[in-house]
């Protein structure tokens, strides 16, 4: 982590230089023409822990991936023909909904060589943002596992909070007095 820490990060400045944040025509999205992304590294939790540098990210990144898959959610991945093992995301800042941040993920079908985001903390090479977290988790592990798990979308009941569920703790139930 000291080593990292004093390197400045490599794809931030490739970006920069290549002016990939620009060029916007050779950048296709996943979604459109079926393509597959086939050669990115499936990750286990540990992996990503190591990567992130905690699960702080990770527990952001589900929730980031939730929102974004939804059906009004803009969850953009794009890949460039041109430029094999570098993928692009677009994502919504969760702080301001009109702000959106661009990020590069570096990789090879073995391990993620760097990343880079355009929000305030994208830039570090120790852990990642939970912009790049939300992606690598997603496209890493969760689609390999098969499920977005562990969010719970309380949205449908913003109309009439009369409507949540009562949710029972089952790790309590042997635990009151019956008396009570």
């Amino acid at each position: 982590m000291k080593v990292l820490s004093l390197k400045g990060n490599a794809l931030q400045e490739r970006v920069k230089e290549e002016n990939l944040e620009r060029r916007t025509v050779a950048w296709k999205s996943l979604s459109s023409n079926s393509i597959e992304l086939t050669d990115f590294p499936s990750m286990s939790e540990e992996e990503l822990r190591n990567l992130t540098i905690g699960v702080y990210q990770l527990k952001l990144a589900r929730s980031y991936t939730h929102e974004h898959l939804a059906e009004d959610g803009e969850y953009v991945i794009m890949v460039n023909d041109g430029t094999a093992g570098l993928l692009r995301a677009r994502i919504q800042s969760r702080h301001t909904s009109s702000k959106t941040y661009l990020l590069w993920i570096d990789y090879s079908p073995a391990v993620i060589n760097g990343w880079y985001c355009q929000c305030k903390a994208g830039a570090r090479v120790v852990g990642t943002c939970a912009h790049v977290a939300a992606v690598i988790w997603y496209i890493g592990y969760a689609r390999h596992v098969g499920t977005v798990r562990g969010v719970r979308n309380l949205s449908e009941y913003l109309e009439d909070a009369a409507n949540v569920p009562i949710i029972v703790d089952v790790s309590s139930e042997g635990d009151s007095d019956p008396k009570e």
